[in-house]
This record gives C-alpha cells, structure tokens and sequence, in this order.
C-alpha cells in the first residue's frame, strides 16, 4: 500500500477542531500547536498521517495581543542584541504567562529606555504601541532606579554633586537622589538623565563605575527575575 503523503499542518488541524482553514491557521500562528511534542509555529508545515498532532488546552484561534517583554539583560549583551537570546527555557513564569513565546512576538519589537551593554537589569521591548509611545515620549519624566558599583575615593562633596551640581555642555543635569548603599554601592534615582551618562558622572566626582544595574523603571520593578530570565508585562501594568 502506498503511503499517504504529508498534508499541510492547517489542513490537518482544520480536521482535528472542525474549524475553518483560516482558523487552523490561527491557531498554529499563535503558538498552540505541537507536532510529536514540538512546537511548530507555520501553517504551510507538512506533516505524516503518523505524526501526533496536539492543540493545546485553553487554545483560541485569534493572533496574541502586541506584547511587552521585560528582561533581565545580563551584563555585556548588547541592549539590541538580548531579544535573540529569550526561549521558552528562560521564561520566569511560564505556567502563569497563558501564552508561549512565538517567532511573531519578535516582529516590530523595539527597544525601549536602552541602557549600556555593561550594566545589567531591567530592560524593556515591546511590540504595544501604547508602551512605546509611553516610554519614549515620557522618558525624561520616568523615575530609574539603579545601583552603580564603584572604586576609588569620592571628592569632598561628590554626593552633592551628583545630586545636583554636574552640568554637560553647560547645561545642569536635573536634580536626582544619590545615597549611599553601602561602601562600593550608589543608589541612583533618576529622571531626565541616561543610564550611559552615570560612568562620566562618577568620573566627574573621582569614582571609576565599576558595575551598573537598573532595578525599576516607573512603577515597574524587576522583581526577582534572574540574569538572562525573562516574563510578559502583566495586564493593566503601568510605567
């Protein structure tokens, strides 16, 4: 007997859900259809009458909503770069999330609030109009938070200074809060003022930045998330 040939993934799932080919599509678009335990993202894929095909639970045939992703970018990625690196494996929460990562999340995804490839922490990418708009137009009005590590011996008054007292070009730097965490640790709360500008301001007061990462942009924190580790910003949640 011969063998039956491999169909199309969407013809194949238009039969198991008894929907319509565009709705298979869908289904197999928004990242809820396995072949043999894979996920496979492309309708056009083919597959073997003898290979098992599962839609997963909870599965609805519409394309996801524009995601924002926070990130826990790790020391010496490139701000740009750290996107390519997010699977599935280091999802923070994947059992909460109600959706996979799948290659449309990737398209027209911008970097947002970029800090140097040096410094760790919180980094944002988003697809949401809304978020992009929000965090680029309000970027000089949005607190950071940031903790430097630094060397050698601050000038008598530095703290002060970098408060409120360093100028670029003439012009004065907003006003921010600088303290002490501990004795190689300076908190930074910030706005109007670029993570890249923190290194020439500790130079400005005789400290060398040894280490940089960002705690919390707004209200949004990075709550716990581990270096490399990724999670979806939650529904209704605000910078």
């Amino acid at each position: 007997m011969a063998e039956i040939e491999p169909i199309r993934l969407a013809k194949r799932v238009a039969a198991q859900m008894q929907c319509s080919r565009r709705e298979a599509e869908l289904y197999i678009e928004g990242g809820w259809v396995r072949v043999d335990g894979k996920l496979v993202e492309e309708p056009q894929a083919r597959v073997a009458q003898s290979q098992l095909v599962e839609i997963a639970e909870g599965a609805v045939p519409e394309l996801p909503a524009p995601i924002t992703l926070l990130v826990h970018k790790a020391a010496g990625v490139p701000y740009l770069e750290a996107p390519s690196l997010l699977s599935q494996q280091n999802h923070a929460n994947p059992e909460g999330a109600g959706r996979n990562l799948t290659k449309r999340d990737f398209d027209k995804l911008e970097s947002l609030m970029e800090m140097p490839a040096m410094a760790q922490g919180l980094a944002v990418y988003s697809q949401d109009f809304r978020i992009v708009r929000k965090l680029t137009e309000d970027a000089n009005v949005i607190e950071q938070e940031l903790i430097a590590e630094v060397s050698g011996t601050i000038a008598e008054g530095g703290l002060e200074r970098l408060c409120h007292g360093l100028s670029v070009q003439g012009r004065p730097l907003p006003p921010i809060k600088v303290s002490w965490q501990n004795e190689t640790k300076l908190r930074f709360a910030m706005k109007g003022i670029r993570p890249s500008q923190i290194s020439w301001m500790c130079g400005e007061v005789g400290l060398k930045l040894v280490s940089l990462k960002r705690l919390r942009i707004g209200r949004v924190p990075m709550a716990g998330l581990a270096a490399g580790q990724w999670r979806f910003l939650e529904a209704g949640a605000r910078f």
